[in-house]
């Protein structure tokens, strides 16, 4: 690959089409590492299964007879739908780059059917689970005012983790309320705060940033202890010990807020549109899911406290 060419920001792999193809992915619909990195996993094992078969088989060379093996043999090994269908697309995308390049003459993926997939309801939290979690950590403590204030804002602007826990001062706009974020596949879109949340932001950054930060420089809006930015995973493990320090015993993801979020807009009777813009879907098929949430929530109501439900 030419010196000048840029180069996505992905651990490199050692076969160069499926650095080409990621490369491609990168700069044309501009995907985020994590999601870079998922198809990179996805091609690699694939290509791993084909490099084991007897006679062994090239992703250059793979038919569709191929596909079909490698369908079962994941159904064999216990793989979910889903996981199947996430493969089965990066690998789609793969071969029509292949074709689109003339590397290949035929997408052997052509006739591959995607396994159908029901639409799974995201889990959630009801108001008075938020407002206990949030309360969970001791704000009296540096990092518990951390956490305090990541709750709050998370549960204000519905960010994803990754938008959260890689948040930068320059994206903050305390004067005027609010946070600028840069979402999957490149998007900008500006999200309020809410009074509430800019309030522990207020008293976070004059304090407890400040005595975590210990004179280290970091642009990162919640460092950890030793003064860099947060990793998702180290985030989800505070969110689970608050979790359960509040009683909770609904389990947590690093997407529950989120969902929580959008829920509760949409309970309260949020236009669609406004809940796809702040969440950053590029679909409002995706944001539709929430509208099965508040239907399911009003189904559960109606049957608890209908007399003849």
């Amino acid at each position: 690959m030419p010196e000048s060419t840029p180069v996505s920001p992905r651990i490199r792999g050692d076969d160069p089409l499926i650095d080409q193809f990621l490369d491609a992915q990168w700069m044309e619909r501009g995907l985020s590492r994590n999601t870079l990195t998922a198809y990179g996993n996805d091609l690699a094992r694939f290509g791993e299964w084909l490099a084991a078969r007897e006679p062994a088989t090239t992703l250059e060379t793979v038919a569709h007879a191929d596909l079909q093996d490698y369908v079962a043999w994941r159904h064999a090994q216990g793989f979910g739908r889903r996981s199947t269908a996430r493969t089965l697309s990066t690998l789609r995308g793969f071969y029509r780059y292949l074709l689109r390049e003339k590397c290949i003459e035929v997408d052997p993926t052509a006739l591959i059917e995607l396994p159908r997939l029901g639409r799974a309801l995201p889990g959630s939290l009801s108001e008075g689970e938020v407002e206990a979690l949030l309360a969970a950590p001791d704000v009296d403590s540096v990092n518990g005012l951390r956490d305090r204030t990541m709750l709050e804002v998370l549960y204000a602007t519905g960010l994803r983790v990754s938008e959260l826990v890689n948040l930068q001062l320059a994206q903050l706009n305390l004067t005027q309320g609010w946070v600028k974020v840069r979402g999957k596949g490149n998007r900008e879109r500006l999200v309020p705060l809410g009074e509430e949340a800019l309030d522990w932001l207020e008293r976070y950054l004059a304090t407890a940033r400040v005595d975590l930060l210990r004179g280290r420089d970091c642009e990162a809006v919640f460092p950890s202890n030793r003064g860099r930015a947060m990793t998702r995973q180290a985030f989800w493990q505070i969110i689970k010990r608050h979790a359960r320090q509040a009683g909770i015993a609904t389990a947590i993801s690093p997407h529950t807020l989120r969902h929580a979020f959008a829920t509760h807009l949409v309970n309260h009777g949020a236009d669609l549109r406004v809940v796809q813009m702040l969440l950053g879907h590029s679909s409002l098929s995706t944001t539709q899911i929430y509208t099965h949430v508040a239907r399911a929530r009003l189904q559960r109501f109606h049957a608890r406290h209908h007399p003849r439900a």
